[in-house]
């Protein structure tokens, strides 16, 4: 099957996740963020005075309208405000145009659900950048803050089981290392359940240590590459001799919160272990799909960790912090994240970005969005290969560690998908099931 053959996850399809996500999920959120917008009009007014408020209520009125256009399946309707990517998502609709064969104009329900839903949250943000002085309010931090503090538990867990680890990492032979790198690999692959804009902005944090529980999960990881990756890191290190050899790890963030601070644990250990050299993470530009992280929640969470009065959480603010300073770690955005564009087609949007991953010795995608996006978030069959679905998409080895919360997944073992499908309807969306998938080939 042709890249081009499957067709894309869409709301078209009465009944599919796509659909009630438009139908049901995305109003939700828009709502949520309006009554955000509303409950900080004094915070507003006494930052902003009278400009405050009237730009809350232009806001406001801008995402009430925005809602009834998603609820009566309207049109889309090309940005309007002068940022840097506006001409790229206004290319992008006259291309879901030209796609549609004149079966009319791109509209909510009937457009590729990955377009529509990246649409949302970008004009979201236009509604913001329309109506300065509030054009710099995330309104989603509130809830990102939420859940790291809910998280709280979770968090001392798994910051102490790091630094307890790394007091004698230096003895650990070569199998004690490999069964520390996959804890935490699996560690960082169930953090990723703590998705806000899956429950809609509900609270969705993670209460207890992951740690105990790793071997309860281990029959829900439908594919397992875990040993594939260990492969490739252990080899680059023995491979980095000199001072010269670097191994690099890339990591493409999903949410902030505790799905964060399992990213950056997974990071120090392969810092601190020397499976890589330099680790670079990269996140959103712009408040993106709820939790998403931006540079402010990374640096917002480094800051939180520092001030913690628990000591092993203030270590890992301070090592953490200590890697940005010391050139081992860097955080990256680039808006390429937050188009509405699968990664195939990363090498022509966006040349700069695809020849900074190319340096990579792997790249780490996490989470869902950017599993669909590497996949193109088509109808695929299940046994379809992943380096099928990536469509030439090859900037270096690269690995996706989701936890399934849409209708897609590729790469499974005949009939294995079939079989969790009588047994359990909601398999691929309720997030009880994950993934650590590989591909090697460039």
């Amino acid at each position: 099957m042709a890249a081009s053959v499957a067709v894309s996850l869409s709301g078209r399809f009465k009944g599919s996740f796509a659909y009630f996500t438009i139908k049901d999920r995305l109003p939700q959120i828009l709502t949520r963020v309006i009554d955000t917008l509303h409950r900080h009009k004094n915070e507003f007014f006494e930052k902003h005075g009278e400009k405050g408020v009237e730009a809350e209520k232009r806001a406001i009125s801008f995402l009430s309208k925005l809602r009834n256009e998603l609820q009566t399946d309207k049109p889309m309707i090309p940005l309007s405000d002068e940022l840097p990517d506006t001409p790229i998502w206004n290319q992008y609709l006259e291309y879901q145009r030209n796609v549609s064969n004149g079966n009319g104009q791109p509209s909510w329900f009937q457009s590729p659900w990955l377009y529509v839903e990246c649409y949302m949250y970008r004009r979201i943000h236009e509604a913001l950048i329309h109506n300065p002085p509030i054009d710099d309010f995330d309104p989603f931090m509130e809830a990102k803050i939420q859940s790291f503090f809910e998280s709280q538990q979770a968090i001392i867990a798994i910051c102490t089981y790091l630094q307890e680890l790394l007091k004698n990492i230096q003895d650990l032979n070569e199998n004690q290392l490999k069964e520390e790198f996959f804890k935490l690999l699996q560690v960082s692959l169930w953090g990723n359940r703590c998705d806000l804009s899956i429950s809609a902005g509900e609270d969705n944090s993670q209460k207890s240590s992951l740690l105990q529980s790793l071997n309860d999960f281990k029959s829900f990881i439908l594919v397992d590459d875990m040993e594939n990756l260990w492969s490739l890191l252990l080899n680059s290190k023995k491979r980095t001799t000199t001072k010269e050899s670097i191994t690099r790890v890339d990591i493409i963030l999903d949410n902030a919160g505790f799905e964060l601070i399992t990213d950056l644990v997974l990071a120090n250990f392969l810092s601190s272990s020397k499976l890589a050299t330099e680790v670079h993470f990269h996140g959103k530009c712009i408040p993106w799909f709820v939790s998403d992280t931006t540079k402010h929640d990374f640096n917002w969470t480094l800051k939180q960790l520092q001030s913690a009065n628990h000591m092993w959480m203030s270590r890992c603010g301070m090592n953490w912090e200590g890697n940005l300073k010391k050139g081992v770690w860097f955080y990256h955005d680039h808006m390429f994240w937050t188009l509405p564009h699968e990664f195939s087609s990363m090498g022509q949007v966006a040349p700069d970005l695809y020849a900074e991953l190319q340096k990579s010795s792997v790249i780490i995608f996490k989470g869902d969005l950017n599993y669909r996006k590497l996949t193109g978030d088509r109808k695929w069959e299940f046994t379809v290969p992943f380096h099928q679905a990536l469509n030439k998409f090859h900037p270096a080895p690269l690995c996706s560690i989701r936890t399934l919360k849409a209708e897609i997944q590729v790469g499974l073992k005949p009939g294995q998908g079939e079989q969790l499908a009588t047994s359990e309807s909601e398999w691929m969306i309720n997030g009880k099931y994950g993934i650590i998938q590989f591909d090697a080939s460039v």
